[in-house]
């Protein structure tokens, strides 16, 4: 079962994805699927029929885990105070 996620990369915007399996302790990259930004338009350093990426771990800053509700209901969205 798929997991949706938010990958935060350096120096770029966060990546909306599915990942089949979270990473281990000790991997070096991270295999998403669909990636989008968090707005669902496409990320614009991948090509338009890109369905599957594979990201090294010293791009990723952090890794957010999105609830199932929140994720069926489109509603993802960033607060700054």
């Amino acid at each position: 079962m798929a997991q949706t996620v938010i990958l935060h990369l350096v120096n770029e915007d966060p990546v909306l994805a599915e990942v089949e399996k979270m990473p281990e302790l000790g991997d070096t990259n991270v295999q998403v699927l669909y990636p989008r930004r968090v707005d669902g338009k496409p990320v614009h350093y991948l090509s338009d029929s890109a369905t599957m990426v594979i990201f090294p771990m010293h791009r990723i800053s952090s890794i957010e885990i999105v609830g199932e509700e929140r994720a069926e209901e489109g509603e993802i969205t960033f607060y700054r105070e």
